[in-house]
């Protein structure tokens, strides 16, 4: 139980929720009243698609590759790492698509919700908890699932804590993914060198 719970903070931490709502919000701006709330159900379920994927999936690719955990620990540290530091110094990035166009896959599910960030935490998780992976799965839906939620309820979100709220929350998830970061490739270092 302790290990569902502190996968899916961590994981909830990693999606970002609060952090997109003003991306998300403005992306579906374009698109008719009626058809957001189904974009954005289509998008979200496209994302928890592809997080179950890389966490099914990822042991196989990664003995096939013949990656050590270590270097896993060490690279999802270092990627953590420069996304928690666009979540306490946030740039305006460029999101792909023509205005007006209905987003599909990009940018909404891939990179917003299922980024390399999220990818890689699941590719450790499946690598190192493989005799647990059921409840594995089970965090990485309680947290997909908070985060849609939140991103469903964009609007009343941006309404009570507007962007300056959104983006104060985004930081103090950013903060707590340094730490979380950091750990990760201490661990990987010691992973490392314990083995040579």
């Amino acid at each position: 139980m302790d290990l569902v719970l502190s996968t899916a903070v961590t994981l909830f931490i990693v999606l970002d929720p609060f952090g997109n709502l003003a991306v998300f919000n403005s992306v579906l701006a374009s698109q008719p009243e009626a058809k957001r709330n189904g974009i954005l159900v289509r998008e979200l379920t496209i994302a928890l698609v592809v997080l179950m994927f890389f966490l099914f999936c990822g042991r196989p690719v990664l003995d096939f590759l013949n990656l050590q955990q270590s270097t896993l620990r060490i690279s999802g540290g270092l990627i953590l790492f420069l996304v928690s530091l666009g979540m306490v110094f946030p740039a305006k990035s460029v999101l792909g698509g023509e205005e007006g166009e209905e987003p599909f896959i990009v940018p909404l599910a891939i990179p917003l919700m299922a980024g390399p960030s999220a990818i890689i935490y699941l590719l450790l998780l499946s690598n190192q908890h493989a005799h647990v992976i059921g409840n594995i799965a089970i965090a990485t839906f309680l947290a997909w699932m908070v985060s849609a939620t939140i991103l469903l309820a964009s609007p009343f979100f941006m309404r009570i804590l507007g962007r300056k709220g959104t983006r104060a929350l985004e930081r103090l998830m950013g903060m707590l993914l340094v730490m979380i970061s950091v750990q990760m490739f201490m661990d990987g270092l010691a992973e490392y060198q314990s083995m040579h």
